[in-house]
């Protein structure tokens, strides 16, 4: 069985500093892309950072400049430092990643259960 698991959120002043971390575990053969996407309330769920199998990242327009997307290839683990926060970035954070759990079986998209960043002004 595959889990993701995020961890990292938190409550923080605007202007301060979070690090999520989202580690994938489990039956696990091979990982593609990796992201990580958010949810305010009342409305969709949208893409925040995404990081290919070469370590490519891409950002929302949102977030460029401030967050920074990286990940750990050992250890089946994505980053999100977000730096000058801001209340609209309050939101429930989710990890996805785009795996192989069987030999000869495409890539299927897993997502972990959520972290809460709420920044405060």
């Amino acid at each position: 069985q595959v889990q993701l698991v995020e961890s990292g959120g938190g409550l923080v002043q605007s202007g301060g500093s979070l690090r999520l971390s989202c580690v994938a575990s489990g039956s696990i053969i091979s990982i593609n892309a990796m992201a990580w996407h958010r949810q305010a309330p009342g409305k969709q769920r949208e893409l925040v950072a995404d990081i290919t199998s070469g370590g490519r990242p891409n950002y929302a327009d949102s977030v460029k400049g401030r967050f920074t997307i990286s990940r750990d290839y050992a250890k089946n683990t994505v980053y999100l430092q977000m730096n000058s926060l801001k209340p609209e970035d309050t939101a429930l954070y989710y990890c996805n990643a785009r795996l192989q759990t069987r030999w000869y079986r495409d890539y299927e998209d897993y997502w972990g259960q959520g972290t809460q960043v709420t920044v405060s002004s």
